[in-house]
């Protein structure tokens, strides 16, 4: 006789259940106007056939809605125009929003906000994205594949955005592998992109428990609804591990001649699939072995059946019930979980404080919520823990926290090889040296006994595994800090600043805790072949802000600007007639040019150079030579000044040569940059 194997998690969701149970009682409610949802509430037409026949409409939009209506926002979720729209015509919204979906909400309208473009991967077309991307006030794209992603990541690029531009969400029924390929593209175009995992527990449960049955099975069924995206998908997986895998809708759409061919069938259920439905099919193939009611094979498949009602009533393990005390003893607490089964909490399964009973802390009438961690003790009970309750509560947060990136405070117990043991509540993680501070550690012993911040960088549930990052933490408050400094920054600010490092193209100034670019033009109204022939790594300055990026993170400094521009000052300090020494900067086969100071250059003209006659200037001067000259002219509109070193000599003091032919006039022009 084939074995029939339902799989673990098949069915509604919590989502879903919970979108359903809010229909049936908002149905029951007369004189409160009629109700519509906004689209279909589940992708189920024997579920919405049934909610239609109750008195359910649908609306593709809420224009459609007449005014005075109650509307229902299905499990999918709307974008935030829905609510501000209903809140116009005064309809009453029941929001049914799956909690898994509001936390993307969450995440795009953060992500608007912080002026982030959100990467999500999913269908477009789906009306949870639909409803994810109206809550961004920026950009949003959709991408269901990796070579999608990647023509999408390399027009962000083009655009110049950087990782800090960048958050990710995933469709919350996506599986798994589409998430990992799309994001392995796009954490390689933004390797700091914000990545926020957003595929619901409950999908991944369903869909891992169905492809590991899958892979046992010589036949796979998957029940759900051929418009139900989550019901495709899950037939994608099952049709991975096991070639002969068949989806249906109704009991009615079962092949039930070709079952007998096979020993091994397995059951998977979407989210969308009711109870009733996967009942109906399990029944219908447990019928074709059936080959009379009294004989032993029709007992045993009657056991059989029996067995799939019970998996499909009761809590499976580690399920998290509530249910209500009926009976306190000093040892267990008997539970009402409103099943045919009773929970039993045993002393062990508590965190008690020191000589505290159970009769402390609970009551009969209490309610009370804990983790199944057996459906039968052998006496009919289901065996329940609050002590694995509290810890699965505590993986939650972890998990959260390292999706949502959050901050949560460990303390450190021991060192251990390559890093410390830090408890979070009652859960361990490692933290390994080098994210155990921004500096380099060589032993832990500071660290010991210290409560310290950190971000989550890995978790892993199942393996009892999480890793944590102080490091993280103070890099995020160090920019936080960087921030702050760039609001009370203004352009034009003279500010004070530390020389840091040097490049060919300038300086690296430190103006308290921020890097700027000191580019070598605006280190001196002179010219400059590198920076340190004015700067020494460690000087403080006073610099002057030239401009601001905040998007980038780049400022641009002045130093020459806390000096007069030379030429507009020139009528203060220099005249006609006056001598002055300055440098050779530049030869020309014409004259030379002289550096009279930082910014003014001269020109000495070939016939200036000297009384006797010159035939070639560098054979007379030479760049870096210190000259004594007579200031001949100053033509501030063309900024030229005319120079003279024979002007400043005695005539009589050079060798007697032959009169030279004069030279003709120099070329109007400024030393070559």
């Amino acid at each position: 006789m084939a074995k029939i194997t339902v799989a673990e998690h098949a069915g509604f969701c919590f989502g879903v259940r919970n979108a359903v149970s809010i229909a049936e009682e908002e149905l029951k409610k007369t004189g409160e106007g009629p109700l519509f949802c906004l689209g279909p509430l589940i992708h189920n037409k024997t579920v919405l056939e049934d909610l239609a026949a109750s008195g359910m409409m649908t609306a593709d939009d809420i224009s459609a809605v007449p005014d005075g209506s109650r509307v229902l926002v299905r499990a999918h979720g709307e974008p935030r125009g829905t609510y501000a729209e209903a809140g116009k015509k005064g309809l009453k919204l029941i929001d049914a929003t799956c909690p898994h979906v509001k936390k993307i909400h969450d995440i795009a309208r953060r992500a608007g906000e912080e002026g982030k473009v959100l990467i999500l991967v999913g269908d477009a077309s789906h009306a949870e994205l639909k409803g994810v991307m109206g809550w961004t006030d920026g950009r949003s794209f959709a991408v269901q594949t990796a070579e999608e992603a990647k023509e999408l990541c390399r027009g962000l690029l083009a655009e110049g955005l950087s990782s800090e531009d960048i958050a990710a969400a995933a469709q919350t029924t996506l599986t798994a592998e589409m998430f990992e390929s799309c994001m392995a593209v796009i954490t390689r175009f933004f390797p700091g992109a914000q990545v926020n995992r957003t595929i619901c527990r409950a999908t991944s449960d369903r869909q891992k428990a169905a492809a590991e049955l899958a892979s046992e099975s010589d036949l796979m069924v998957v029940i759900g609804d051929s418009s139900s995206s989550n019901s495709k998908k899950l037939f994608e997986i099952c049709k991975k591990g096991c070639k002969n895998t068949i989806f249906v809708e109704k009991s009615y759409n079962i092949p039930l001649h070709t079952l007998k061919k096979y020993n091994k069938i397995g059951v998977a259920a979407s989210a969308s699939a009711p109870e009733r439905t996967i009942k109906e099919v399990v029944r219908s193939m447990t019928e074709v072995f059936t080959k009379n009611p009294q004989n032993e094979e029709a007992n045993e498949m009657s056991q059989y059946m029996d067995q799939i009602e019970r998996s499909l009533k009761l809590p499976g393990r580690n399920e998290v019930v509530d249910g209500k005390v009926v009976l306190v003893t000093k040892d267990h607490v008997v539970v009402n979980l409103g099943c045919k089964k009773d929970g039993v909490l045993f002393k062990n399964e508590v965190n008690l404080e020191e000589g505290q009973e159970l009769t402390d802390v609970f009551a009969e009438g209490d309610e009370i919520q804990a983790k199944v961690i057996k459906t039968d003790d052998g006496d009919g009970n289901i065996l329940l823990s609050k002590k694995r309750l509290q810890s699965s509560e505590n993986w939650d947060e972890i998990t959260a926290a390292c999706e949502n990136k959050d901050v949560i405070e460990v303390t450190v117990v021991k060192e251990v090889n390559k890093g410390v043991i830090a408890n979070y509540k009652e859960i361990s993680g490692f933290i390994p040296m080098s994210l155990l501070a921004d500096h380099y550690v060589e032993t832990a012993d500071e660290f010991i006994g210290k409560t310290l911040p950190v971000k989550v960088t890995k978790v892993d549930p199942k393996r009892n595994k999480a890793v944590f990052s102080h490091k993280d933490f103070l890099a995020e408050e160090r920019r936080k800090k960087i921030a702050e400094i760039w609001n009370t920054l203004n352009v034009g600010d003279v500010v004070e600043g530390k020389v840091m490092r040097f490049t060919d193209y300038g300086a690296f100034v430190d103006i308290g805790g921020i890097d700027g670019l000191l580019h070598i033009s605006e280190i001196s109204w002179g010219k400059l072949r590198h920076p340190k022939e004015a700067l020494e790594i460690g000087q403080v300055i006073n610099v002057k802000i030239l401009s601001m990026n905040a998007e980038k993170g780049k400022i641009s400094l002045g130093l020459k600007q806390n000096n007069p521009e030379p030429w507009s000052v020139i009528d203060e300090q220099y005249e006609v007639g006056q001598e002055i020494t300055g440098k050779v900067v530049q030869i020309k086969e014409y004259g030379a040019f002289v550096e009279i100071a930082p910014g003014l250059d001269g020109l000495v003209h070939i016939s200036e150079i000297s009384h006797k006659r010159v035939g070639k200037v560098s054979d007379e001067l030479k760049v870096g030579q210190e000259v004594r000259a007579k200031i001949l002219e100053i033509d501030k509109d063309r900024r030229r000044i005319s120079l003279s070193i024979k002007a400043t000599q005695d005539p009589n003091a050079a060798a007697e040569e032959a009169p030279a032919e004069a030279p003709a006039e120099a070329p109007a022009e400024t030393p070559a940059e």
